[in-house]
């Protein structure tokens, strides 16, 4: 028998979802947004054993970009403490305590 087991790409749970967002990541510009959307997929996909795809469209993400892994987390950190980007804007007609 060999010993070297062969490892099978699995199927990740969002990956649906996570397609259609590195797709709109691919045709769109680097936004605070967009910035951490990508460091979220990549940290998500990290060393996951699937989705080569996934994987392989957030590495042209970030040289589209002009960003490596270090500097894109840089730039998400800053993001992150000055403003609130996955938070839902409010609009007029919506009070506060809803």
């Amino acid at each position: 028998m060999d010993s070297v087991e062969k490892t099978q790409d699995q199927q990740h749970p969002q990956y649906k979802r996570d397609r259609a967002s590195v797709n709109s990541l691919l045709a769109s510009e680097a936004t605070d947004y967009n910035l951490s959307e990508l460091a979220r997929l990549i940290i998500r996909y990290r060393g996951f054993p699937g989705a080569r795809d996934i994987q392989s469209d957030l590495k042209k993400v970030l040289q589209k970009w002009n960003h490596t892994e270090e500097t894109l987390y840089e730039q998400t950190r800053k993001i992150h403490t000055t403003g609130e980007v996955y938070r839902k804007q409010k609009t007029a007609q919506e009070e506060d305590w809803l």
